[in-house]
């Protein structure tokens, strides 16, 4: 495959005066994409802070070169050449299919394109087919996995929900934030006056205090205590560590480090710490109007006695309702302290879309298993049969299948 590859096909042509889209490019290249996906982050268009260059770019350096994965960056342009939307995807060879889906892997809790504002507004079903046309004709990619998406950003819908699409394996639990809603209306006054009362055990301590990471220095310490506790707290969870996966690592201290325009970090840490340790950290990523939750720990002291977690929860959803946020999540699936805080759920849904003859039986066989699962997620009855065979498959030696990256 060529750097870059422009289809301007007689479908795109055909539909031109109603989608507006003109041609698609496909990129192999992060730089020679940076400057039409750097344009298309602004606040006036449309897309997730995890689809962010900084983000997405550390992840493809350092983790997605580990898994075999190449940059399939699709471009789509009106007759302008005016971009309209970027698609961020990595190509794998998966059992001799070339499966396009968005970079990120388990890392991104939400998956979308990123969108003018206006061609968002206005996209249509043709739209879409033309963006297929041409995937169809520039022949990189079998399939196309998309996996996570939601139906919604901020106050547009998702074009992509255009395409097939079924429900995503998982939930994500969301706590919705009305403009000026009185704490209470976030999190109830008994919750609060529970957290207050344990968090009075640790004000005790000398140099107590919630803080965002500002600085380098800041960001280092955190994260080498982070590297430091989660493996053994996973562990204790009988989890493998998927911060020990190749490249992991370096990918989170790169995107932590990433300064954005506006100051903040492509990846921002909160914490409580006090002179003595550090207690408890949640690090996600952040846009202006949401909160999305990526990695979290706390202390092995005894400090963990107290909630730390949650204390640090309440104050991170404080602190942002200040700022006029809008929403908050603590990421995919329902454990049982994201639903103290996260009372709704974000529609989130998969599109296994075949691109090739080849890529019509891994799309369908795609589809399929994500059903199976979903099934089995939404079933407590199955999902305790499942649970009690990963639980004998560990006690054989097996590698267990579930890899939470959340604690309670």
């Amino acid at each position: 495959m060529t750097m870059a590859a422009v289809i301007e096909s007689r479908t795109a042509q055909a539909h031109r005066p109603m989608s507006g889209i003109a041609l698609i490019e496909v990129i192999s290249d992060l730089a020679q994409a940076e400057p039409v996906w750097r344009a298309l982050e602004v606040s006036d268009n449309l897309a997730t802070p995890y689809q962010r260059f900084d983000l997405l770019a550390a992840w493809q350096r350092e983790v997605g070169v580990h898994e075999r994965a190449t940059p399939f960056i699709v471009i789509a342009r009106d007759a302008e050449k005016r971009p309209l939307m970027l698609l961020p995807l990595a190509l794998r060879q998966v059992f001799g299919v070339r499966v396009a889906s968005f970079m990120g892997g388990k890392h991104s809790t939400f998956n979308m394109p990123l969108l003018d504002r206006d061609f968002a507004a206005r996209a249509s079903a043709a739209d879409l087919d033309v963006v297929l046309a041409s995937l169809r004709k520039h022949g990189g990619a079998d399939v196309l996995a998309f996996t996570q998406q939601p139906k919604r950003w901020r106050d547009l819908a998702n074009p992509l929900a255009k395409w097939p699409h079924q429900p995503s394996v998982n939930d994500c639990p969301v706590l919705l934030m009305p403009p000026g809603a009185a704490p209470t209306a976030l999190l109830s006054n008994s919750f609060r006056k529970r957290l207050k009362s344990k968090e009075k055990k640790l004000q005790a301590l000398p140099g107590y205090r919630y803080m965002i990471a500002r600085n380098d220095a800041e960001i280092g310490e955190l994260l080498d205590w982070f590297f430091r506790i989660k493996p053994v707290r996973m562990a204790e969870q009988k989890l493998p560590n998927v911060f020990a996966e190749p490249g992991i690592e370096a990918f989170i201290r790169n995107a932590c480090m990433a300064q954005l325009g506006c100051g903040h970090r492509a990846i921002e840490i909160h914490a409580l710490r006090c002179d003595a340790e550090i207690i408890a950290m949640f690090a996600g990523v952040a846009d202006g109007a949401r909160f999305s939750m990526m990695f979290n720990t706390y202390t092995l002291s005894e400090n963990a006695r107290w909630s730390p977690g949650l204390i640090l929860m309440r104050s991170i959803i404080d602190h942002y309702a200040q700022q006029d946020f809008r929403a908050l999540d603590l990421g995919i699936g329902s454990d049982d302290y994201k639903r103290m805080f996260c009372k709704d759920d974000e529609p989130i849904f998969d599109s296994y879309v075949p691109l090739t003859a080849r890529g019509r039986l891994a799309a369908s066989s795609m589809a399929a298993l994500g059903r199976a699962k979903h099934a089995v997620k939404h079933s407590p009855a199955l999902f305790r049969l499942a649970q009690r065979l990963r639980g004998a498959m560990q006690g054989r030696g097996g590698a267990p299948q579930s890899e939470a990256k959340t604690e309670d």
